[in-house]
C-alpha cells in the first residue's frame, strides 16, 4: 500500500492565499492612498480658488467702505462742480443772449461796419438782387434810437431818421443780420426838430431777437 504526504503542499497553498490577500490588501491601500491624495488636491485647488474669489469680494468691500466714507466730501465736490457749471453756462447765455445781440445792433448802427452774415449767403444775395442788399456805404449818422425794449426776444426799437431811405436801411441790415428775424417796419410820422427845424421820420419797428 502506497502512501503520499500531502501536507506541505496544503501549506504551501495556504501560504500563496495568504500571500495574494495581503497583496490585495496593500493594493486597495494604495488605490485608497492614492485616491485620497487626488481627493485632497482637489480640494486644495477649489480652497485656492475661493480664497481668490474672498480676496477680490474683500477688495471691494473696502473700496466701497471707503467711497461711502467720503460720501460726505464727494457730494460737497459735487455741488461745487454743478454750481461751477451754472454759472458757466449763464455767462455763456450772457454771452450769446441779449449782450450779444446788443452788440449786434452798435455794429448796424456803426459807421463803416455791416451786420453779422454769411458770407457766401451776402455774395449770392448780390448777384440775385442787388438792391434788396443792405448799403455798406450807409452813414449810420442819418439815424439815431430812442427806444429799444425787449421782452421774451420781442424786440421793439423807436427812433429818429433823416427820411425813409434811412428807415429803410435799418430794417434791411437787421433783416440780413444772423441775430435778428421777422422784421417789421411799424408806421412812421414826419417831425419837425425844435433845435435845428429839421424834417425827421419817427420811426418804430419789431424784430425777433435770435439767441
Amino acid at each position: 500500500m502506497i502512501r503520499v504526504n500531502l501536507l506541505p503542499q496544503k501549506r504551501d497553498a495556504r501560504r500563496e492565499a495568504g500571500q495574494t490577500w495581503l497583496l490585495a490588501v496593500m493594493g486597495v491601500a494604495v488605490l485608497e492612498i492614492i485616491g485620497l491624495f487626488l481627493f485632497h488636491q482637489v480640494k486644495l485647488d477649489e480652497l485656492a480658488k475661493q480664497k481668490r474669489v474672498n480676496a477680490e469680494l474683500q477688495s471691494q468691500i473696502d473700496e466701497i467702505k471707503h467711497v461711502v466714507a467720503n460720501h460726505g466730501a464727494v457730494k460737497k465736490q459735487l455741488e461745487a462742480l454743478r454750481a461751477r457749471e451754472d454759472a458757466i453756462q449763464k455767462l455763456q447765455s450772457a454771452r450769446t443772449g441779449p449782450t450779444e445781440v446788443m452788440l449786434e445792433l452798435a455794429r448796424v448802427l456803426t459807421r463803416g461796419q455791416s451786420p453779422t452774415v454769411d458770407a457766401e449767403f451776402l455774395q449770392q444775395q448780390r448777384k440775385d438782387n442787388p438792391t434788396a442788399v443792405f448799403n455798406i456805404n450807409w452813414d449810420s449818422r442819418r439815424l439815431w434810437l430812442t427806444t429799444y425794449h425787449e421782452n421774451n426776444r420781442l424786440v421793439k426799437i423807436a427812433g429818429f431818421a433823416r427820411d425813409a431811405d434811412d428807415v429803410s436801411e435799418l430794417a434791411r441790415r437787421l433783416t440780413f443780420s444772423d441775430y435778428f428775424e421777422d422784421v417789421r417796419l411799424l408806421p412812421a410820422t414826419r417831425t419837425r426838430d425844435n433845435s435845428t427845424k429839421l424834417e425827421l421820420v419817427k420811426f418804430e419797428m419789431q424784430a425777433k431777437a435770435k439767441y
